[in-house]
């Protein structure tokens, strides 16, 4: 205790030397980019506003043209989708020793969910609920791809999704502001470390700014029209996490916002993001975003050029209107010569931060990239993400795990594709050096097991909806016969198996960008098969492949067991394995409500209450809030997932019925393993205002815990509640926590819970 006052006075030392050390590098960036701005002129300006792409790997509609021409020249200030040291290097090279003033670029990709080293697709890894591990995959990502010239990555990903037709849900963390929130905050630190000029790091850019997952009908790039408050409390948090965590760079949106596109929007960049979040970053647009803007009706190149940089936009991504329309439009007074300084300003700060002034090829080491991608230990983390990440929805009569003896039969389209296991927007994952599901098996298994597979239906019926959803290299063999020929045939393959494994559900392109749905149901093609393996009376295990909820009501209702594999990433293979034959007890969480059918889209669990809600437990009654012909209910709610064994929670308590605005409220309950198999649980923790000033959901997630057992074990798991987890935006958007009483609950999932209340005084 005596020591108490000096060690105060040292960490207020520490804080004020670290404050003035921040201040003194600030203070020479400043300096720096002043005398080189200074030295610019008004074209080499508007050329670091210039972000162009390589076409490496195809991530838009066009690709860029002329680009050494334009880096001698001074008009390119980043390019994206070009890896490799040797390539960059050259790159580099013309730029800082051929152009004037020898600026270093920037090199960006799409660095989504891994890099070489490939883990689950975004919405998999927040299926984890695991935040040590998800901070661990964007530390990876970040060293391999910086280990091949990469410097900046367009991710993390935070728009919230309550729409599964929407197919970038599978890029997001799902449907829920707190998770999502997390998430981005661990993947911003993981990106980026703890000093963004290492030379293992990646600048983070968060994307997309703002509100795309509410698109109209789930249709990709479509509108969205809501309130502020629910902007404030539900949509827009997730973006805040992911800059207050130190995020450099946001970019925008290609939906208009209640009427102006993002990339055009002035309140949204510049009164939320500067004035408001005081965000001091960089602001790029999403791929031709610029030119976009004339299809949405707002102008010619030029006008919607001067549109964005005015709203605040600082680099244009491929579509070149800053580089070819700028100087125009500032003689003839369209756009002010301060808004350029801005942006140039800007992205200059970008690259200094990177270190890329201090040293422009720290990014470009031939050994690093020999060494330090798809190392044993990122192989290894890859197959455990993979694995913390699978579902399992339904498990009857204990079919799982599997036996590892007898004979295995593995059926189905997503059996033997390896190029389809990394999932959507893995954009540089080797895709012919990617096991398949059956030689993920067969290698984890060895000798111990007979497998045996076969197609047993095509993707889909329709070819040419097939080749949509077999893009970029995922191409998945079609068997031209009858559907019955190709059943019959994998049942007289399966007849002597002990138990079927159906490979089933999506490809990976059939989620992602532009790619909606209107049916979430497996393909009928697949369904005929599942059904003829149902019948053969032999256990069946539905493996499902997935890059969103799908309605699985005829599966849920026949199928034993249900394990949701997501796109698991390089080691898919292994990992399920790992799972079925029992090495790995599936933990997974659902980060997104599984609905019914498509109608009751969109569909999550915080909600709000009408005037006429449903009683609890009713399906229907007359002049209430429902369907006539289903129920309100999910198919699986939001946070849920079986285990092998089974946990059984008791005892919720709370330290105090009241709490005041300066005090604390701990929330504790009994979590006891009482299954045969070691095992994780995230408990989950909700709370729901009674009374607000405005429409309050009937509960929010506001924290979690990811729980190891072992079998007969039991733990007190505590929580603790501030004022802070009580606030809100309320009708003035002032963030506030309203005193009244409050419902308190935790459990396994968003249903399945046990209800204390308090009271905020």
């Amino acid at each position: 205790m005596k020591n108490h006052p000096r060690l105060i006075l040292c960490l207020a030392w520490l804080f004020l030397s670290n404050l003035a050390l921040a201040q003194e590098r600030a203070n020479k960036m400043d300096k720096f980019i002043a005398d080189l701005m200074s030295k610019m002129t008004l074209e080499e300006k508007i050329g670091q506003l210039n972000l162009v792409t390589a076409g490496e790997a195809t991530t838009g509609s066009v690709v860029s043209t002329d680009v050494e021409a334009k880096i001698k020249a001074g008009n390119i200030g980043g390019i994206f989708s070009m890896s490799s040291p040797t390539k960059i290097r050259k790159a580099q090279e013309l730029a800082v020793n051929q152009s004037r003033l020898k600026i270093p670029i920037i090199f960006g990709m799409d660095v989504i969910h891994g890099y070489r080293t490939v883990f689950p697709i975004p919405l998999g890894l927040a299926a984890t609920w695991d935040m040590p591990l998800i901070r661990q995959t964007a530390r990876i990502s970040a060293i391999e791809a910086s280990a091949d010239g990469i410097n900046w990555t367009f991710s993390p990903m935070v728009d919230i999704s309550r729409d599964a037709r929407w197919g970038r849900i599978s890029e997001g963390s799902g449907e829920d502001t707190y998770l999502t929130s997390q998430i981005a905050k661990e993947m911003v630190i993981g990106y980026q470390g703890d000093d963004l000029s290492k030379y293992n790091t990646l600048m983070a850019c968060v994307k997309h700014f703002a509100l795309y997952g509410a698109s109209e009908a789930g249709r990709d790039y479509n509108a969205t029209d809501m309130s502020l408050h629910r902007m404030y409390n539900e949509y827009l948090p997730p973006y805040k996490a992911a800059l207050d965590a130190g995020a450099q760079s946001i970019m925008t949106s290609f939906n208009d916002i209640n009427g102006i596109p993002a990339t055009a929007n002035k309140w949204l960049l510049t009164d939320l993001l500067r004035n408001q979040w005081k965000f001091k970053g960089l602001v790029v647009t999403d791929y031709t975003a610029v030119n976009e803007l004339i299809d949405h009706g707002l102008g010619n190149l030029q006008q919607v050029t001067a549109l964005s940089l005015n709203a605040g936009v600082d680099m244009d991504m491929v579509g070149e209107g800053f580089l070819t329309t700028l100087k125009k439009s500032l003689q003839e007074g369209k756009v002010k010569q301060e808004d350029i300084d801005r942006a140039c300003r800007l992205v200059l700060e970008a690259k200094y931060k990177l270190g890329l002034f201090e040293d422009p090829f720290r990014y470009c080491n031939e050994k690093r990239a020999k060494t330090e991608i798809l190392k044993p230990e990122h192989l290894k983390l890859a197959r455990e993400a993979a694995g913390k990440s699978f579902v399992l929805l339904k498990n009857d009569q204990q079919t799982l795990p599997l036996k590892k003896q007898g004979t295995v039969a593995v059926i189905g389209p997503l059996a033997n594709s390896g190029a389809n296991m990394p999932g959507t927007w893995s954009v540089s994952a080797d895709l012919g050096k990617t096991q398949s599901l059956v030689e993920g098996i067969r290698e984890v298994l060895g000798n111990k097991v007979k497998i045996v597979t076969h197609l047993g239906a095509n993707l889909t019926d329709d070819p040419k909806l097939q080749e949509r959803s077999t893009m970029f290299g995922r191409e998945i063999p079609r068997d031209e016969r009858p559907s019955e020929e190709i059943i019959a045939e994998a049942l007289s393959i399966s007849k002597d198996a002990d138990v079927i494994i159906a490979a089933l559900g999506e490809s990976s392109e059939m989620s992602g960008e532009s790619s909606s749905r209107t049916n979430l149901d497996i393909p009928a093609s697949q369904k005929r098969l599942l059904e003829a393996l149902f019948k053969t009376g032999k256990p069946v295990v539905l493996v499902l492949f997935a890059g969103r909820p799908m309605t699985l009501t005829w599966e849920d209702k026949h199928v034993p067991a249900i394990l949701n594999v997501w796109f698991g990433g390089t080691e898919t293979g292994k990992a399920v394995a790992d799972v079925l034959f029992g090495d790995v007890n599936p933990s997974g969480k659902l980060p997104a409500t599984f609905p019914q059918n498509v109608g009751q889209l969109p569909l999550y669990y915080s909600h709000k209450n009408t005037g006429r809600p449903l009683a609890k437990d009713a399906w229907f009654q007359k002049f209430r809030s429902n369907y006539l012909d289903v129920s309100n209910d999910p198919l699986y709610p939001f946070g849920y997932g079986l285990s092998y064994t089974k946990f059984t929670y008791s005892n919720l308590q709370l330290s105090n019925k009241q709490f005041d605005r300066n005090g604390q409220l701990k929330a504790s309950i009994t979590l006891k393993n009482d299954g045969n198999y070691d095992g994780q649980e995230v408990v989950q923790l909700y709370i729901q205002d009674v009374v607000g000033s405005i429409t309050r959901p009937v509960k929010e997630l506001k924290a979690f815990q990811k729980i190891f057992l072992k079998k007969g074990e039991s733990k007190k798991v505590e929580f603790t509640i501030t004022e802070e987890d009580l606030k809100f935006y309320n009708q003035s958007l002032q963030h506030v926590a309203e005193a009244g009483e409050f419902r308190l609950f935790i459990g396994g999932n968003s249903r399945d819970v046990q209800e204390a209340s308090f009271e905020l005084l």
